[in-house]
């Protein structure tokens, strides 16, 4: 039997849903548990606040329009995209203020996704409350990327 000292006990006790809710961490960021497949994909989206709920199933719609076989999965409380066997090719994270959307070969798209990353071939597009999402740059974007070699993670 593991005993838990008072801070351990507290740490646990902040990761507990709270009426059935998934914990939101820093920046309004779901805590999702690791799975594969739609379903955990969805209770991200579902489990994200505010505007971003929107936003979520709308970058999933269209991620799912753009590659009807894609494969889905959430790790590390984000939910990741790729190509079955051929690794991940885009994610995206909740913050305060933004949602960030990670293509992980984003340096050999067309044209560059803005947002520049400490790893070399990593772009970000950040998309905030009010921005307007240019859907057929971001579809033209996942469909350049899901056709590039993906991460292994």
């Amino acid at each position: 039997m593991e005993c838990k000292t008072p801070l351990k006990r507290a740490k646990a006790d902040a990761a507990k849903p709270v009426d059935g809710k998934p914990v939101l961490l820093s920046g309004g960021n779901p805590q999702i548990a690791k799975g594969f497949g739609d379903a955990p994909v969805q209770a991200y989206i579902a489990a994200m606040p505010g505007w971003k709920r929107d936003l979520g199933a709308r970058l999933d719609a269209l991620i799912t329009a753009a590659i009807p076989d894609v494969s889905k999965a959430v790790k590390w409380n984000s939910p990741f995209y790729g190509r079955e066997g051929e690794g991940w090719f885009l994610s995206f994270h909740c913050f305060t203020r933004y949602v960030k959307v990670a293509f992980f070969r984003g340096a050999a798209l067309d044209p560059l996704p803005p947002g520049a990353s400490k790893q070399k071939d990593v772009r970000y597009l950040d998309i905030h409350e009010h921005d307007a999402l240019d859907e057929a740059q971001l579809t033209a974007w996942v469909k350049q990327a899901s056709a590039l070699p993906g991460e292994r993670m």
